[in-house]
């Protein structure tokens, strides 16, 4: 597995092997993620570019690090454009009359913010106890209280709601600890 900024650089070089192998190793996953969310090819196309675009962007301004495998993050990357764009659509009036001006460079500042955000989300879940790591990761698949009990051997779903809370609790606390906090509150 090659390292996540071997990929980084090419897109900053404009690397047209490195580029083509991005496409052929992750393109495909978020064209089918997209196709099964109410998108189509166009779709995913627009936000495959957008997304490496936002990378390079990003990667040329900062040098980050990513601690993943490229094809994961890329992927994740592309699911938060595509998530931001449905909550958009839902958001728009339709009227034939208006024309709607879109400012590209606040949605790329948008989409590099949630991904900060996302990075030091995930930086800090890592820290968790190895217990509280299993609890987070079925409480955020929606797991209910009671598959919980079954799965971890607790007494009560009592139990279960004060691991979470204490969990939650932890993880909140360090991230509000983290310098990076304040500045990725708000744009």
């Amino acid at each position: 597995m090659k390292d996540p900024n071997f990929f980084l650089e090419g897109l900053i070089k404009n690397d047209e092997k490195v580029v083509k192998d991005i496409y052929n190793n992750s393109f495909y996953k978020v064209l089918s993620f997209i196709s099964k969310n109410k998108g189509s090819r166009v779709d995913a196309e627009d936000v495959f570019q957008n997304a490496l675009l936002q990378l390079a962007v990003r990667y040329k301004k900062e040098k980050f690090q990513i601690n993943t495998n490229f094809e994961a993050y890329l992927f994740t990357v592309c699911k938060n454009l595509w998530r931001r764009e449905l909550n958009k659509s839902k958001l728009k009036v339709t009227n034939d009359y208006v024309i709607e001006l879109r400012d590209d460079n606040e949605d790329i500042a948008l989409s590099v913010l949630e991904q900060q955000r996302w990075e030091l989300f995930n930086d800090y879940i890592q820290q968790l106890s190895e217990n509280c790591i299993k609890i987070m990761s079925m409480f955020f698949k929606r797991k209910s209280y009671a598959e919980m009990v079954n799965i971890f051997e607790y007494s009560s779903e009592t139990v279960v709601r004060q691991r979470v809370f204490k969990c939650k609790a932890k993880l909140k606390e360090m991230i509000k600890s983290d310098s990076r906090f304040k500045s990725l509150l708000e744009l």
